[in-house]
């Protein structure tokens, strides 16, 4: 089954309509800070990712930074590449957005 890696818990932001994409699994707490010290983020980030695969999503919630952090590192699993949800603001929906840092998928001639 698919899993929904949310970056950051936002406890008044609605997800539940990205749970069709699979199980869901936050990351990080709302109340991480990030600005004194990435390290202990980077350590949770990379224990919790250390399973990413193709088929997996990442719903970009949360500090910027963390969501940077997230997306590095699941790319750095997963051979360069992840799936975002994107909000939709007027579908009222996630798009998915796949990434390939590598281009090793389409490029742009």
């Amino acid at each position: 089954m698919a899993k929904v890696f949310i970056v950051q818990e936002m406890p008044n932001h609605d997800i539940a309509v990205a749970m069709k994409f699979g199980e869901m699994t936050v990351l990080l707490p709302s109340n991480t800070q990030i600005a004194f010290s990435t390290i202990p983020t980077v350590r949770t980030l990379r224990r919790k990712l250390r399973e990413y695969k193709d088929g997996d999503y990442l719903l970009l919630t949360g500090d910027p930074v963390a969501i940077g952090l997230a997306c590095s590192i699941a790319a750095f699993y997963n051979s360069g590449r992840y799936t975002a949800l994107k909000w939709d603001r007027r579908e009222r929906l996630y798009i998915p957005v796949k990434i390939d840092i590598t281009e090793n998928g389409e490029r742009d001639e």
